[in-house]
């Protein structure tokens, strides 16, 4: 027999202790998500230590906020749009060189490539983070949610507090800027 009921409780029923100060209730609802509010904080910034950053910032705001949370069903999506305004504010700190110089070597990663088509491809990704950087803030975040993590419209929209629309919007977008600077690299 399981003796961990809150393994088995539904979202909402953890945010409902976890407002009331349970803080077993918290750290279980936490565990579910932390993994992937790591992992999309990763895509979107690129480096291993802002990324775990993000993760106790979102842990701390959570806590902080979860009794603000009007449909505790949707502590998802409200967890996800804290996750993406927190990665948000480390970007706004970053100057545009520090996003060029987050492109991985790919000659460490790919040694059986030929030296001329890893030059083409690091010079590829080069003009690729270059032309990322002059995408909006809301048109990169669309963009590295949409491209990056795979999310839908409607996902997006609710990660970014916006409407399908303007997601979709956005995201169409950021894909004929880029499409428009890479012309190049086609």
């Amino acid at each position: 027999m399981n003796s961990e009921p809150s393994s088995v409780e539904d979202d909402a029923t953890l945010v409902g202790r976890a407002s009331g100060g349970d803080k077993t209730a918290f750290a279980t609802l936490l565990g579910r998500y932390s993994g992937r509010i790591f992992q999309m904080a990763l895509r979107i910034l690129g480096d291993r230590a802002d990324a775990e950053d993000v993760v106790q910032e979102v842990s701390v705001t959570t806590w902080r906020r979860l009794s603000e949370l009007t449909d505790p069903a949707a502590v998802r999506t409200w967890i996800f749009r804290v996750t993406h305004r927190q990665c948000l504010n480390v970007l706004r700190g970053r100057r545009p060189q520090e996003l060029i110089d987050l492109i991985p070597d790919m000659a460490a990663n790919h040694p059986v490539c030929d030296p001329p088509r890893m030059a083409e491809a690091v010079a590829a990704f080069r003009a690729l983070n270059v032309a990322l950087t002059h995408l909006s803030p809301p048109q990169l975040h669309t963009w590295l949610l949409a491209e990056i993590h795979g999310l839908p419209h409607l996902e997006i929209a609710r990660i970014s507090g916006g409407t399908e629309e303007a997601a979709r919007a956005r995201l169409a977008r950021a894909r004929l800027r880029l499409a428009a600077e890479m012309r190049a690299w086609r």
